[in-house]
């Protein structure tokens, strides 16, 4: 068993009470959490699963990338499965810089909006463009969901806890 190391413990957002401050308050808030599970954790742990579900922590991060370019940028994802394992030969700082890039990227696209009840101005699927208000709701559940699972690996990798 991973010696425990603690890192301090980051309180939810205090954002502006509008309905967007509030939502991207915690979509970023969520997002700095992630980036931060996965970054410096060891090679080559970090490609490596603990879990009979075959998920590890680069791949979580690797997914979520994905997800963010496709909900907010509309790059096409042909095999989410795929999405899953991190390319062979990408370090752990590669990952992190992808998936941060992707981030800034899609707020790119999310500065640009001013109205929640619109669709997000891409390309979409069939019936169109998700609003802004479900992506970022969305990317809410996805990012939260995901984060959880990097705490688990992270703390079977190394002992590593907190946010």
């Amino acid at each position: 068993m991973p010696t425990a190391r603690r890192r301090g413990d980051t309180p939810p957002p205090r954002t502006a009470n509008s309905e967007a401050d509030v939502l991207r308050g915690f979509l970023d808030y969520l997002r700095v959490s992630v980036a931060a599970k996965v970054e410096g954790a060891p090679e080559p742990q970090a490609r490596m699963s603990a879990v009979s579900s075959g998920t590890t922590l680069l791949g979580l991060l690797s997914h979520l990338t994905a997800v963010e370019s496709a909900m907010f940028t509309g790059e096409q994802v042909t095999d989410w499965q795929a999405t899953l394992r991190a390319p062979a030969g990408v370090s752990v700082a590669d990952v992190v810089a992808r998936y941060r890039a992707a981030v800034d990227r899609a707020n790119g696209v999310l500065d640009a909006c001013a109205d929640l009840g619109a669709p997000l101005p891409r390309p979409g699927g069939p019936g169109g463009a998700p609003s802004v208000r479900w992506a970022l709701t969305h990317m809410i559940e996805e990012t939260g969901r995901h984060a959880g699972h990097a705490d688990i690996l992270r703390e079977l990798i190394d002992g590593s806890t907190g946010r």
